[in-house]
């Protein structure tokens, strides 16, 4: 696996500095393989990352920064993770989902997708997968 050319930039962002680490200019890299149905639950993630689909493809939900009043997110160490389903969403319990708006997308093989330090996102396989997560730059919290 290669790092690609894009985890040596240093992304700008407004607000930068406020509640993050230093880079120590290290990718760190994660492969992801797994059936048809495999689902990642809406999460965020402290760095960019860079996912690069390798095999198969998988249908990718983005919510920014800006929704996450309405993500419910869950309390103490899980609070990257979101208690809601995006695909069956209980708004009896998560009224305020109804206003989230969000970005969807098919990520097939070949193809990479950018997402941003602490958008949220929900992954789920289409078919047999593999893909490969790139982080980099500034741990965000």
């Amino acid at each position: 696996i290669y790092v690609p050319d894009y985890c040596a930039l240093e992304v700008a962002e407004e607000g930068e500095g406020e509640g993050e680490e230093e880079d120590d200019g290290h990718v760190i890299l994660h492969a992801w393989f797994g059936p048809e149905g495999t689902v990642s639950p809406t999460h965020t993630d402290p760095y960019h990352n860079l996912l690069a689909q390798v095999v198969g493809s998988k249908a990718v939900g983005l919510f920014a920064p800006s929704q996450s009043p309405y993500m419910y997110a869950h309390e103490g160490l899980m609070n990257n993770n979101s208690q809601v389903d995006p695909k069956k969403p209980d708004l009896a319990r998560f009224p305020l989902f109804a206003q989230a708006r969000s970005q969807r997308c098919v990520l097939r093989r070949g193809e990479m997708l950018y997402i941003p330090p602490l958008w949220w996102h929900h992954i789920e396989s289409l078919e047999v997968s593999f893909s490969v997560s790139f982080w980099w730059g500034r741990r965000r919290r």
